[in-house]
C-alpha cells in the first residue's frame, strides 16, 4: 500500500472514531484542513448515516464538494438539501464546475440556482452548458486571460499585476487574439517573465500550439493533454473564435472517470456506484445484469444438454468441461482488454484490426500448443485414458483459437453499434468461449469416443 492510500485510511479510521465518540468539533477541525476533493473522497467512504452527520459539518466548501463527488453520492446528499442551500452551495463555483453540478440537479433546484446568479454568471454558465458534457464545450471555463499581439510584454505584465489574484487557476500562458477574439498564439508566462519588456507579445508569442475544437470528444482532449504534457489548452469554434480554455484538473477527472468505467464496465456497474447506497437501490440495479447473465447461463447449458447422452456415457466429459470453457474465457478477455484499450484511447480501428486479428490468432496457437499439450498430459494420467487426453488438447487449442479472434472482433461490432464494449463485452465473450468450448469437447467426444 503506497503512502496516499496510508494516509487515506488513516484519515478515514479518525474521522470514524470521532464520529462514534460525538466529538464533532474535532471533525470539523479535521475538515478545515482539508482540500474538497478529500472531503468529497471521506464522504464516499463513509455508511449512510455517518456520511449525513459528517455532511452537515462542511460548511464554507460544500459548493466545490459537491463537485467532486461520485452521481450517486451527490444525487443522496442533494436530495435532503433545500433548493436555497444547494443555490447558496453552487454560488461560487466556476462555470465549468457549475455546469457539472447543475446537470445532476432536480429541474426546480436547477431554476433556482439558475436565478440566483448575476447575469454575467448566468450567461457564462449557459455558455458551457449549450455544449454537451463530454466534449471540450462541456469541459472548458469560460475564464480566460486574453492579450492583443501588438501590445508590449511592459503592457502586459502591468495589466497581471492589476488583475492579482483575478488571474485564473493553472494559468500557465496568455491567449492571444485579434480584436474580433480570433485565436492567434500563446505567450507562456516563461517568454513573459524572462522577454524584454519593449518586445511586443506578436515577437515573442507561440504559433505553434494547435488549439483544441469545441466539439472535440473529451476522450481526445484527455489523450491531448497526456500526449503534450499539458496544463491548459485554448477552446475555440468552427470560425476559430475563442470560447474559453480547458484546464489540467478537468482532464484528471475525464482520465479518472474513464478508467473507473472500464473497471466497473466488466461487472456491469456504473463507474458513480455509491459502495454504500440503499440496498434495495444495488440489488435493483444489479438485478438487471444477473438477468442478462442468466440468460447467457441458459443458452450455455443447453448447448450441454444436447450432449447428455455422451456425457452420461463418459463421466470424464464434465469433470474436463469446465477447463475447456474457463481457459478460453480467459484468453478472451486478454484480447478484450487490449481491443477495450484501443478503442477508448483511438488506436484500434477497422484499417489496423486484421493485424490486431493475425497477431493475435498467432498468440493464441502458441498459449494453446503449451496448454493444451498440458492439460492432455495431466487428464491422461488422471483417467490413465490417451483418447481423453487428445481429445481435451484438440477441444482446448480450438476454444483458445476462437476465444482470441472473438476478443478482439466483439469490442469492435459493439462500437460499431454503439454498444459499450466495456460494460457489455464480458457477457458476449463468455457467452462465445463457453459454447464454443462446450460444442468443441463435447462434439468431438461424440464422433471419436462415444
Amino acid at each position: 500500500m503506497n503512502a496516499a492510500n496510508q494516509e487515506d485510511n488513516s484519515r478515514l479510521h479518525r474521522v470514524q472514531e470521532m464520529l462514534d465518540s460525538g466529538t464533532m468539533h474535532k471533525v470539523s477541525g479535521l475538515l478545515n484542513a482539508l482540500q474538497p476533493g478529500e472531503i468529497a473522497h471521506l464522504l464516499e467512504s463513509l455508511p449512510l448515516a455517518e456520511r449525513e452527520i459528517m455532511w452537515g459539518l462542511v460548511k464554507e466548501k460544500d459548493g466545490e464538494v459537491l463537485v467532486h463527488l461520485a452521481d450517486d453520492v451527490l444525487d443522496d446528499l442533494v436530495s435532503k438539501m433545500d433548493a436555497a442551500d444547494i443555490a447558496a452551495a453552487a454560488e461560487n463555483l466556476d462555470p465549468d464546475d457549475l455546469a457539472d453540478l447543475i446537470q445532476e440537479l432536480p429541474a426546480t433546484v436547477t431554476n433556482e440556482v439558475l436565478a440566483s446568479l448575476d447575469a454575467q454568471s448566468r450567461h457564462r454558465l449557459e455558455t458551457v452548458l449549450s455544449y454537451p458534457e463530454d466534449t471540450a464545450g462541456g469541459l472548458m471555463n469560460v475564464d480566460t486571460v486574453t492579450i492583443r499581439p501588438e501590445v508590449t510584454l511592459d503592457t502586459v505584465l502591468r495589466y497581471m499585476r492589476q488583475l492579482g489574484d483575478r488571474v485564473p487557476a493553472s494559468t500557465d500562458a496568455l491567449i492571444v487574439v485579434n480584436r474580433d477574439d480570433s485565436y492567434l498564439g500563446m505567450l507562456p508566462l516563461a517568454r513573459l517573465v524572462t522577454g524584454e519588456r519593449s518586445d511586443t507579445v506578436a515577437e515573442v508569442m507561440s504559433v505553434d500550439f494547435v488549439p483544441i475544437p469545441v466539439s472535440k470528444p473529451d476522450t481526445e482532449v484527455a489523450a491531448r493533454f497526456e500526449r503534450h504534457d499539458l496544463v491548459s489548452a485554448p477552446v475555440i469554434d468552427d470560425d476559430g473564435r475563442l470560447l474559453g480554455r480547458i484546464t489540467i484538473d478537468d482532464v484528471v477527472d475525464v482520465i479518472r472517470e474513464e478508467g473507473e468505467h472500464q473497471f466497473m464496465g466488466q461487472a456491469g456497474l456504473s463507474e458513480d456506484e455509491d459502495m454504500f447506497a440503499p440496498v434495495f437501490t444495488s440489488a435493483r440495479r444489479r438485478a438487471i445484469w444477473l438477468g442478462v447473465n442468466l440468460v447467457t447461463a441458459i443458452l450455455a447449458s443447453w448447448v450441454i444438454g444436447q450432449f447428455q447422452a455422451t456425457i452420461e456415457k463418459l463421466v470424464a466429459l464434465a469433470v474436463l468441461m469446465p477447463i475447456v470453457a474457463n481457459m478460453g474465457g480467459i484468453a478472451g478477455t486478454q484480447t478484450m482488454t487490449l481491443a477495450i484499450r484501443g478503442i477508448a484511447l483511438k488506436q484500434l480501428s477497422l484499417k489496423n484490426l486484421r493485424w490486431l486479428l493475425r497477431k493475435e490468432f498467432a498468440v493464441g496457437f502458441l498459449n494453446s500448443l503449451l496448454w493444451a499439450a498440458m492439460v492432455g498430459i495431466i487428464a491422461t494420467i488422471w483417467f490413465n485414458d490417451t483418447s481423453i487426453g487428445w481429445l481435451i488438447a484438440a477441444a482446448m487449442t480450438i476454444n483458445l483459437l476462437f476465444a482470441a479472434v472473438s476478443g478482439a472482433l466483439i469490442p469492435m461490432i459493439l462500437d460499431k453499434f454503439n454498444i459499450d464494449p466495456a460494460l457489455a463485452g464480458g457477457v458476449f465473450l463468455t457467452t462465445v468461449t463457453d459454447i464454443v468450448g462446450f460444442l468443441a469437447f463435447l462434439g468431438l467426444a461424440t464422433v471419436f469416443l462415444i
